[in-house]
């Protein structure tokens, strides 16, 4: 699974809409609410939407450390313990090492870094190819668990990636 720029998808992503409009059949969604977890404060919401071959992320979380935090798909879809750990590990129904999303081997739940401006504010807009909302293929991401870490991903430390506590858990439903 690669990622790549949300700008040459975002026509992509308009044009599904407008047949969504003219009853053509929309986009299939999701999103997950993101709850902090004991002791935390970051919270938002990540919205998902399928295009072909891969999921666009709408990611906009607040209340985090200034800087980088590593950011996940997770295998559970529980928010249950405090400190998010029923989560599970990260997403990988295709046994891959953990890495960089940017590169071809790594697990699909692994995504691009959160990176909080100095008020504690991340917006993140990507496409992650090879996960989908429909129920297609290993790839489905519905039912599972989204967290955000306190430390940031070296993409590198397996099986987790080094990322520290988890801050902030989700669970991504479609809408």
């Amino acid at each position: 699974m690669k990622f790549r720029s949300l700008v040459p998808t975002l026509s992509a992503t308009l044009l599904i809409a407008a047949c969504s409009n003219l009853g053509l059949g929309g986009p299939i969604t999701a999103e997950a609410p993101l709850a902090p977890t004991k002791g935390n404060t970051a919270s938002g919401t990540v919205k998902f939407t399928e295009v072909g071959g891969g999921v666009v992320i709408d990611a906009q979380v607040t209340g985090l450390a200034p800087g980088k935090h590593g950011f996940h798909i997770h295998e559970k879809g529980d928010c249950s313990a405090p400190d998010g750990t029923s989560a599970g590990g990260h997403f990988n129904p295709t046994g891959k090492q953990h890495g960089d999303p940017a590169k071809a081997d790594h697990h699909l739940g692994d995504m691009p870094m959160l990176v909080a401006d100095a008020n504690g504010n991340a917006k993140l807009g990507t496409v992650l190819e090879g996960l989908t909302i429909s129920g297609k293929g290993n790839g489905n991401i519905v039912g599972r668990g989204l967290i955000v870490h306190a430390a940031p991903d070296d993409f590198a430390t397996q099986p987790t990636g080094n990322s520290g506590a988890r801050v902030a858990c989700g669970v991504i439903a479609t809408k």
